[in-house]
């Protein structure tokens, strides 16, 4: 009996194979034109995503401004040398952007050194050159500088010797040292000896393969990474880092701007934000700032979003909230971005841009005006800002909060009272359940057309539930974000922006999960949900067509999701469809022009929807692309359980 209920179960699954649905695609009336800035990225500095991260600077605590000042040194030979070799000064009343440096005291025949440990497990050191750069004054000259390299086992892959400048001054000097070995978790050592003393401000480590080989720049696989998704728009630089979790903790950006002597350190938001996850080490340097975003930006063919701070602290935390009659300063920091961003060189802040080394303007056309806020302290903050910056700028786009959650009674709230104003774009935020998501790709389908835009600025499934240690990037919750991605598709005349949260995460210094690109310092891997967004956006399109059964839109019917858009520039129909099922989708799709030759089919698929990607096992899944036969109006193929499946078919002209 057992054997025969097997055949029969056989049997039906392949015969369910065979048995086609039959879609619709009308290709001579489009819908709606997909924006360009459909899809993009979401940039926070959490989970090590800048300083240790995305940002190549490989010494931690470089210019000792930490709060505790010897974070992640210590000096060399242990014991500790004696008393008065090395003291940390405290300059803040002096210079509060640039509050300490080390002096060094060196008596005849002294050799003492500071060895740093670099960020989370250590340095990580490939056969390439590596630029040392040391910042210093001398103030009794006799002081000899060497540099080491160590790997895990203590032994030395690396050395150079510095003969110092005489500088009185502050001074940067350059050395270049290159490892004779691959080593990961090692750490770097500067010894000091001879007599004198010498003032040390800054010591700081970089590839030299950095992102367009930069001086001082950027990691060049994770930022290849973001140019491989070819993103719409890179929103940046958070998130909660913009409040804080106190108003002097907020986002400045004029801050983060200009020589890194100058740019003021503030401990993150993430540095204690999660009780599980405790990182009091988590400083933002800054040096990733707002002239490096822009430029990355540009690089990567993103439109730059940045989010100001609207006088309010993260409302999760302390919520301190600046009285009205005391946010002209945060409104002018709004106003002088702009300028910043986009004003010719005779402007005081685009001479400001120029003189960084971009002469010309980044053409910025969006800006967000705080971020996850709400409530009527908001509502009023913000009516202040746009009407000012509508005023000077009315051409720049402004992105607008409704809160964390479409849960909350505030999120009908400012909904209610952005659509009163109309705004520019409502920014919506969505972290549940794979089956939410699911059930909620139909959500853009009544909205009002002729309403705001929406920007869908974050949204991620939650394999366990939001804020859990336990999430996990699977394949399971990677296709349940793909079903919901077809209805922001379908609905690209309501939908401006979209864009997954959080970005990036480093392996062991994390605080968030799930995340779409996670890295240690060496290397980086792409989760499912990665090439959900990457399928998605490199095959956006220029104009959403209908893909209809029974003339409804596919939306869960047969456990199967879709959408379909036209490309222009390459004449060619795109169609996305999501399989939920066990089980392979036969399916036939009917069309109103005739195709002009063979298609391919490119799949994300793996029977075991736990499937996740890990660093030493960063190819379990990945898409996987195929030629298919087309003939005449119509398209037979396949749908494997579980997958997404993007075919593109070239269209006779």
């Amino acid at each position: 009996m057992k054997k025969s209920l097997t055949i029969l179960s056989l049997l039906a699954t392949v015969l369910s194979a065979f048995c086609q649905d039959t879609y619709t695609v009308t290709t001579k009336t489009p819908k709606a034109k997909v924006p360009a800035t459909l899809w993009g990225l979401f940039f926070e500095d959490i989970n090590r995503a800048a300083d240790g991260g995305v940002y190549a600077e490989m010494v931690e605590n470089r210019s000792f401004d930490f709060p505790k000042p010897m974070t992640a040194w210590t000096t060399w030979p242990r014991p500790n040398p004696r008393d008065g070799i090395f003291m940390v000064i405290n300059q803040s009343a002096v210079n509060a952007a640039d509050p300490k440096y080390m002096s060094v005291n060196l008596n005849a025949k002294d050799t003492v050194g500071l060895m740093n440990s670099g960020f989370d497990e250590g340095m990580a050191f490939k056969k390439i050159p590596y630029n040392l750069t040391l910042r210093y004054r001398q103030v009794a000259q006799g002081v000899h500088v060497r540099i080491f390299l160590f790997n895990s086992k203590n032994r030395v892959i690396g050395h150079a010797a510095m003969t110092l400048e005489n500088a009185s001054d502050w001074h940067n000097q350059e050395v270049s040292i290159t490892p004779t070995d691959t080593a990961i978790k090692s750490k770097l050592l500067v010894i000091f000896e001879g007599q004198g003393k010498l003032d040390v401000d800054r010591i700081s480590l970089f590839p030299s393969d950095t992102w367009k080989n930069r001086k001082g720049g950027l990691r060049a696989d994770l930022v290849q990474k973001l140019a491989d998704l070819k993103p719409g728009f890179l929103r940046f630089p958070g998130g909660c880092i913009v409040e804080g979790n106190q108003i002097v903790h907020r986002y400045q950006w004029k801050h983060t701007i200009g020589p890194l002597e100058g740019r003021e350190m503030v401990q993150s938001i993430w540095a204690d934000d999660v009780p599980d996850r405790q990182t009091p080490d988590y400083m933002e340097s800054f040096g990733l700032g707002f002239y490096e975003y822009f430029q990355l930006s540009e690089d990567i063919g993103a439109a730059p979003l940045p989010i100001i701070n609207v006088g309010m602290s993260c409302q999760f935390d302390a919520a301190e909230v600046v009285p009205t009659n005391e946010l002209e300063p945060y409104i002018t920091d709004a106003l002088d971005l702009i300028e910043f961003a986009n004003g010719n060189v005779n402007t005081y802040w685009g001479k400001k841009r120029a003189e960084l080394g971009h002469p010309a303007p980044f053409n910025m056309k969006l800006l967000g005006v705080g971020n996850e806020n709400w409530g009527p302290q908001y509502a009023e903050h913000l009516k202040l800002f746009t009407d000012q910056l509508k005023a000077k700028y009315p051409n720049v786009k402004l992105v607008n909060a409704t809160g964390y959650s479409r849960n909350i009674p505030v999120f009908t709230y400012m909904d209610s009272v952005l659509r009163a104003r109309k705004a520019d774009i409502i920014d919506e935020h969505f972290y549940d359940t794979p089956k939410w998501f699911m059930d909620n790709a139909g959500r853009y389908d009544s909205y009002d057309r002729n309403g705001p835009k929406i920007f869908v600025g974050e949204y991620a499934a939650q394999s366990d539930r939001i804020g859990s240690m336990k999430n996990q990037n699977n394949l399971l919750t990677a296709l349940s974000e793909a079903c919901f991605m077809t209805g922001i598709e379908r609905n690209a005349d309501v939908v401006a922006m979209a864009s997954y949260a959080p970005l990036f995460a480093h392996v062991t210094g994390w605080q968030w999960t799930p995340n779409l690109i996670w890295f240690d310092n060496a290397t980086s891997y792409n989760t499912p949900n990665y090439y959900v967004q990457q399928l998605f956006s490199v095959n956006k399109g220029t104009d959403v067509v209908p893909l209809l059964k029974d003339g409804k839109a596919i939306c869960g019917q047969d456990s199967c999701w879709a959408s379909a858009v036209i490309d222009k520039n390459t004449n060619e129909l795109v169609i996305k469809l999501v399989n939920m099922s066990e089980k392979p989708k036969a399916k036939s799709v009917k069309l109103d022009i005739a195709t002009g030759g063979p298609g391919t089919l490119t799949s994300l698929a793996n029977m075991d929807t736990a499937t996740m990607n890990t660093i030493s096992q960063p190819d379990n899944i990945k898409p996987q692309t195929q030629s298919i036969t087309v003939k005449g109006k119509q398209i037979e193929f396949t749908a494997a359980p579980y997958s997404l499946n993007v075919l593109r078919i070239k269209l006779h002209p």
